[in-house]
């Protein structure tokens, strides 16, 4: 599995060998997507994937999820990066106070995302 990881996620690291602690935030972050990925999952649900991990780390995760999406995987995602989700997702529900208070699609603006989410835009 680990050798599955990274091979297709291209993990950077000296071996397979190497302790998952001793890896970069974002290699860490990739190992862990590409064990999910091994399983041949239908659905994987994924709370804030790039809190924490560098520009080209977080590039490097949603290219692999997004060629994930083109073969036929579900993503489902939390997250706090507005201007992420903007970015990727197909279809945006915006919570507040534990309620859906509005869904959007992909050609949402932040205004919109920000304002169902009673928060004031920057």
């Amino acid at each position: 599995m680990i050798d599955y990881a990274i091979k297709n996620v291209t993990v950077k690291t000296d071996s397979e060998k190497s302790s998952i602690g001793s890896l970069s935030g974002g290699n860490q972050q990739k190992v862990v997507i590409g064990k999910m990925l091994a399983t041949n999952p239908k659905v994987i649900l994924l709370d804030e994937p790039s809190r924490g991990i560098d520009i080209g780390a977080k590039a490097e995760v949603f290219k692999l999820l997004n060629s994930k999406v083109k073969e036929g995987l579900s993503v489902i995602y939390s997250t706090s990066e507005v201007e992420e989700c903007l970015g990727i997702a197909h279809r945006i529900i915006v919570m507040r106070k534990g309620e859906v208070s509005a869904i959007f699609g992909a050609g949402a603006k932040k205004e919109e995302i920000m304002a169902a989410s009673g928060e004031k835009s920057c």
